[in-house]
């Protein structure tokens, strides 16, 4: 007879309830973390505005306006792997280990291989979403605006205007709830458990979520409106609301999955 496999190596991850406000106590979690590490978390942050502003800038050279939308808000996909330094400040922190600028750009070396292929995944996502844009705003004829200021003007003040962001949000959404359920805790779980792949880390995000439904909804509600705010002022509010988001997010994670050892 054949044995079973695990498909978990030990040890186990074990899932913590927690109340439906805690999504409050990881925010302030996380700010004590930006307090700590401001020069370093505040550099990574701004790095990240800066290569936002650099692709915003190259969609706007080649007449592509219509896409400056999609892909910041595609950000909300490829945010938990883009944010992995940020998770290593807080773990660094945690354990009362020095926080510098090396360790931090190149936190992903922990755990290389599944890291990445966790990025591949999450960037799946994002390029689908852009190619779901794409689609509609050639279905709504919107392709051929050159013009930033045309197209703002025809987004909310034409007549197409009302289906076009309400097809927009709903695929955005079915998108967005798939990448948050399996990307919520993936990137964490990978950075802390170094032997981990993966399907561990999937299988676990998915379960925190599935069990702690109310409180991942606060949270994805939480980050949905912090990244947003530090999108308005041309990205400069990233710089802040993105570190806070990612310690948070470490603390989140800390706080609900669990080892024996």
């Amino acid at each position: 007879m054949n044995e079973p496999i695990a498909v978990f190596q030990a040890p186990q991850p074990h899932i913590r309830l927690v109340p439906v406000d805690r999504p409050w106590v990881w925010l302030a979690a996380g700010w004590r973390d930006l307090c700590s590490a401001w020069r370093v978390s505040l550099a990574y942050g701004l790095a990240l505005v800066v290569v936002g502003w650099l692709a915003v800038a190259i969609l706007l050279r080649f007449d592509l306006p219509y896409l400056v939308l999609p892909l910041s808000a595609g950000f909300f996909f490829v945010g938990p792997f883009i944010a992995v330094g940020l998770y290593d400040v807080s773990r660094r922190l945690g354990k009362n280990l020095a926080v510098d600028r090396e360790t931090t750009f190149f936190a992903w070396r922990r755990n290389p291989g599944q890291i990445a292929l966790m990025g591949l995944l999450l960037l799946f996502f994002h390029l689908a979403w852009m190619r779901l844009a794409q689609l509609l705003f050639a279905l709504f004829e919107w392709r051929t605006v050159a013009s930033w200021d045309r197209f703002a003007d025809l987004a909310w003040n034409s007549a197409r205007s009302l289906p076009f962001l309400g097809l927009g949000i709903v695929l955005g959404a079915v998108l967005a709830a798939i990448a948050f359920a399996i990307g919520a805790f993936s990137i964490p779980y990978l950075l802390d458990r170094r032997t981990s792949n993966v399907f561990e880390a999937i299988a676990t995000s998915v379960a925190v979520v599935r069990l702690n439904l109310r409180p991942m909804l606060l949270w994805a509600a939480l980050i949905v409106f912090l990244i947003a705010l530090g999108m308005v002022p041309g990205l400069v509010g990233l710089v802040v609301t993105l570190p806070l988001v990612a310690h948070a997010t470490w603390h989140a994670y800390r706080d609900i999955v669990h080892f024996d050892c």
